[in-house]
Parts: C-alpha cells; sequence; structure tokens
C-alpha cells in the first residue's frame, strides 16, 4: 500500500513559496513528489538557486526532478545574474536554426550549473491571432514551419546540453482570444486545420526526441467538446499518444489556473487527468491543494477508479526521464557559468530587440 501511495505522489509536480526549503515543501517531498517548479519567488541569485536545489534533493529520499519555466522574454524565472535570452520571436526572426541550437545550449548550461533538470520550453503554439493574449512573442512565429524548425533546434541544443525540453501548450494555444489562466477557451477548428496549423510543430518536436510535452487548458470541440486537453482521454491519449505516438512525460499545465479550477473540483481534475494520460501533474501554489490531490488520486487508484497500468506507466516515464537527465547536484556552485561572456556573447546577436520583464508571476504557462 506504502509503495503504490509513493507511485500516486511521484506523478506531482509541485511549486512553494520560499527561497529554502519549506516545512510544507519537506512534507510533499516525503510523500514522494516526482518534481518540484520553481518560480521567481524561489529566486535570489544564482548561488542561492544552486544551493536551493541541491537542499531540495538532499532532502527527498529520491531523485526529484527539478524544473523552471525559463523561456526568454517576458517569462524567465531566473534573472538576476542569468543571461538575458530575447524573447523566441526574436529568435524565430533570425530563421537560423544554429543560433537557436545554441540559445537552448546556453539555456541548458546555465540550468545545469544550477542543478535544474527540465527547461518548460520551448513554445511551439503557432502565433497564428494577434489578439491572443498570452502567447504573444513567446511563440517562435505565425508559420508552422518556422515554429518546427526553430523549435526543434533550440530542444536539441537543450538536450544535447544534458538539460530537458518541454514543448508547449499541447494541442496549441496560438490561436486563443483568451488566457487560460483566467478563462477556459474553446476552440472549433476542424482536424484539418489543427493538422495543418496547430500539430506539426509539436509532431515535429516529438520525431526530434522531446523529453516531454505540457498540455494546454483548451476545449477543442472536434476532438473533445466537454474536456479541456489536459484532462481529455482523446486528446492526450487518442490523439498523441496513439495517433502522434508520443511516448515521453506528459506534464499539465497548471492545474490552479482558472481555465482548470473554475469548472472542475481538484478531485476531478486529478483522477480525470491520470486516466486520461497525464504522468506528471502540476499543482505550483496551494500545499493543501497539493496534498488533497495526491489523498484523492491515492484512493481513486486503491478503488479501482484509475487504472493502476496508468500509474505504473507514468512512473516508468518518469523514470526514463530522470535516468536521461537527472544527476546529483552538485554541492559546490561554479559561478563562472550563468551570465558567463561567451554566452552573453551569444545572445548579443540578438541584441536589437529590448527584453521586457516578466510583467506576472502565474504559475506554469
Amino acid at each position: 500500500m506504502e509503495a503504490a501511495a509513493k507511485a500516486v505522489a511521484r506523478m506531482f509536480a509541485v511549486g512553494f513559496d520560499g527561497r529554502q526549503v519549506t516545512p510544507s515543501l519537506e512534507k510533499l517531498l516525503d510523500r514522494g513528489v516526482g518534481a518540484v517548479v520553481l518560480f521567481s519567488r524561489n529566486v535570489e541569485s544564482p548561488q542561492q538557486v544552486a544551493k536551493l536545489c541541491f537542499d531540495i534533493q538532499n532532502r527527498a529520499k529520491r531523485p526529484v526532478l527539478i524544473a523552471v519555466d525559463q523561456e526568454g522574454g517576458r517569462v524567465m524565472r531566473l534573472r538576476s545574474g542569468f543571461t538575458s535570452i530575447p524573447a523566441m520571436r526574436t529568435i524565430g526572426s533570425t530563421d537560423d536554426e544554429n543560433l537557436a541550437h545554441q540559445i537552448g545550449q546556453v539555456l541548458a548550461r546555465e540550468l545545469r550549473a544550477v542543478n535544474i533538470h527540465m527547461d518548460l520550453a520551448p513554445v511551439m503554439d503557432v502565433d497564428s491571432n494577434p489578439a491572443n493574449p498570452v502567447i504573444g512573442d513567446r511563440s517562435f512565429g505565425a508559420d508552422p514551419d518556422l515554429v518546427s524548425r526553430m523549435g526543434c533546434a533550440l530542444l536539441k541544443g537543450l538536450q544535447s546540453s544534458g538539460v530537458a525540453a518541454c514543448a508547449k501548450h499541447f494541442p496549441g494555444h496560438g490561436d486563443t482570444s483568451k488566457d487560460s489562466h483566467f478563462d477556459l477557451p474553446r476552440l472549433a477548428h476542424p482536424m484539418s486545420r489543427l493538422e495543418k496549423v496547430e500539430l506539426p510543430p509539436f509532431q515535429a518536436a516529438i520525431s526530434a526526441g522531446v523529453a516531454a510535452i505540457m498540455t494546454a487548458h483548451i476545449i477543442f470541440e472536434t476532438i473533445d467538446p466537454a474536456h479541456p486537453a489536459t484532462i481529455s482521454h482523446a486528446v492526450l491519449t487518442g490523439l498523441l499518444r496513439q495517433k502522434m505516438r508520443f511516448d515521453g512525460v506528459i506534464i499539465s499545465d497548471a492545474l490552479e489556473m482558472k481555465a482548470i479550477s473554475d469548472h472542475f473540483p481538484i478531485d476531478e481534475v486529478v483522477v480525470k487527468g491520470a486516466s486520461a494520460g497525464l504522468d506528471l501533474l502540476a499543482i505550483c501554489e496551494n500545499p493543501d491543494l497539493q496534498n488533497q490531490a495526491i489523498d484523492a488520486l491515492t484512493l481513486a487508484t486503491a478503488r479501482g477508479n484509475v487504472p493502476w497500468k496508468q500509474i505504473k506507466d507514468a512512473n516508468r516515464r518518469i523514470d526514463r526521464l530522470m535516468k536521461q537527465f537527472v544527476r546529483p547536484a552538485a554541492a559546490a556552485f561554479d559561478s563562472s557559468v550563468p551570465g558567463c561572456a561567451e554566452h552573453r556573447a551569444i545572445v548579443d546577436r540578438l541584441s536589437s530587440v529590448p527584453v521586457g520583464p516578466d510583467p506576472t508571476e502565474r504559475s506554469t504557462t
């Protein structure tokens, strides 16, 4: 029973509030959570982040995946002391795959230097709607082929340098006029449109060996008119697993986002999400909600409401990702890597476009 509970807990990615390991995070690590997601609220300096990640690994009873949103532009959780990366739109505008690959390597080297294993990037959404309030310059551009090529180049740079990449937001957040942090978008595109615009970058990322894919909290009416992609069996298993042949880790966008939390109770979300095909369920802010969600999925699995095979398959995928990308945390911090002259020189090739701050501190994006 305890082993089963640990297997369920391992399917959760959690955030916390603080720049040191907190008692609430310690409790979750003891329960066996599989991943920790860092935000700006956890960050002071490269040295502090490196020690925090070391302490998380040291406190956990088994390896833990540590992830962060480090896209560039508006969404960079690590700023002071790190190389400032322009938005993906700026990178995409060069149409230079070699440069995108180098940017991926820069990101990976700096994340590895502070004991982080996964970058929740690149954004593989096609920016096809000028009124989109959340994607915009986070996308490489409006052309699916450009997004595919540049996104794959960047993710290969990340993964060749030892950091897992996560393509997001599947099946595509680029044509919404609502922000899923606050509303539940719906898209009525036929499959012919999705197969032409939204899906090709994700298929390309799968072919390139991307380690993980993050879901979108969007209802795609043609595929499943009742459920957002995050908790849709038709989207995650039918489309992503079976049709597109992805066997890497599927991680949810943050389940506190209003597109989910305003419409579905957390107990229902985790049961439907795990049954649909999620491997990692991200709950990034509320410790009570995190523990409630683990309890709910543990109980549902014990009662047979979630197939045990789903839990085993999720743990298998998490194990495989960790084996490839999670290394023992370094106790000594190498200050020569983050923000170094070599990295700045690469990024300076894009310096004509200013990089603004991330205007919000949201959950996983």
